[in-house]
């Protein structure tokens, strides 16, 4: 695993073996009879100036994952290893409120809905200083202002739109306000949980095309989370394909999509739709059944019971992420061949 996630000079962020369980109570007197297991067990690690994408059917844990790095929700087990611009290593996990609070000005996120995300009270200009006020005190009025105009200049946005409210803006346009109020606090890591999912295709690739314009120009490093694989080849220098709260593949983005090896991967892109809609994949490959339930995940291999390939094995046997080419990790005994 340590190619994985193993520590790296390179390497901005090592999560390691991180577990997100929430209870399930039932009953008069409200018993634990089980836990959702939304991710377990998953190790990934970005390096500086990378974008990682992060792939999976709705449900998979993909947003938790965003969310326990951000320490938004509790984690139960494992380690969130963050590098900060002055070098120290600290693992977010143990952190409460009060010890993430001067390391969120390194980490912040994008959300996935540009309406909502949004304070309609709050004019574009206050959402955006809204991080100055809390991590650069000391900014005066003059320097904030100035600070914000910047800012939406620098997403395609005019600095005068300051005083307008969010309802004033198309969904784009919002996004692209969510995106400077991230940027407000020059981070080092952005998690972006499907930010262009609520946006016409015509607007996705202009959001997808800035956010690689700002990434070339203040050297940030991306996690994208998103269910669509069209989008992530795009952006991505690598994905991370979950499963049921399983990492199931990782590798570099060209790769995983020209040829994909975990099953469940060569599921995901043979459903991608092609440009010209008269052409056919003949290798398209339909996935059997339903997502099972994370309160009842499958013993062994998560995803067994839709497999193509599944052997005996892989009902008593959690595959591992092993490597399996130069930086190809797959959990899956038969390619490992540690099925038999």
């Amino acid at each position: 695993m340590s190619g994985v996630s193993g520590k790296s000079q390179g390497n901005i962020l090592d999560v390691q073996d991180l577990k997100i369980h929430y209870p399930v109570h039932a009953g008069v007197f409200l018993r634990k009879v089980g836990e959702v297991k939304a991710v377990d067990g998953v190790s990934f690690s970005v390096k500086a100036g990378e974008t990682l994408g992060l792939v999976g059917e709705s449900g998979c844990g993909k947003t938790t994952v965003g969310k326990g790095i951000m320490r938004l929700i509790n984690v139960t087990s494992g380690r969130v290893d963050f590098t900060t611009k002055a070098g120290k290593t600290v693992d977010l996990v143990p952190l409460d409120r009060g010890g993430m609070r001067p390391l969120r000005s390194e980490i912040q996120m994008i959300y996935q809905d540009p309406f909502s995300s949004l304070n309609p009270r709050w004019s574009v200009g206050d959402i955006i200083s809204e991080p100055l006020d809390v991590h650069m005190p000391g900014l005066s009025a003059g320097e904030r202002a100035d600070k914000v105009a910047w800012l939406l200049e620098k997403v395609g946005l005019r600095g005068e739109q300051a005083h307008r409210y969010p309802h004033e803006f198309s969904g784009g346009q919002r996004q692209r306000v969510g995106i400077a109020r991230a940027l407000a606090t020059a981070p080092r890591l952005v998690l972006a949980d499907e930010p262009v999912s609520a946006l016409d295709v015509s607007i996705q690739a202009q959001v997808i095309n800035l956010m690689q314009d700002l990434q070339e120009e203040f050297g940030l490093s991306y996690i994208f989370i998103a269910h669509g694989l069209s989008v992530v080849e795009h952006i991505s220098h690598r994905i991370a394909v979950m499963y049921l709260g399983n990492l199931v593949e990782i590798g570099p983005a060209r790769e995983v999509y020209a040829e994909p090896i975990h099953p469940y991967t060569r599921a995901l892109i043979s459903a991608v739709p092609l440009p010209d809609p008269s052409l056919k994949r003949p290798d398209r490959q339909r996935l059997q059944g339903e997502v099972p339930s994370p309160l009842a995940k499958p013993s062994g291999c998560p995803f067994r019971t839709r497999c193509p390939q599944a052997i005996a094995s892989c009902a008593e046997q959690t595959p591992p992420l092993v490597e399996v080419s130069p930086s190809r990790f797959v959990a899956c005994l038969v390619v490992a061949g540690a099925g038999g």
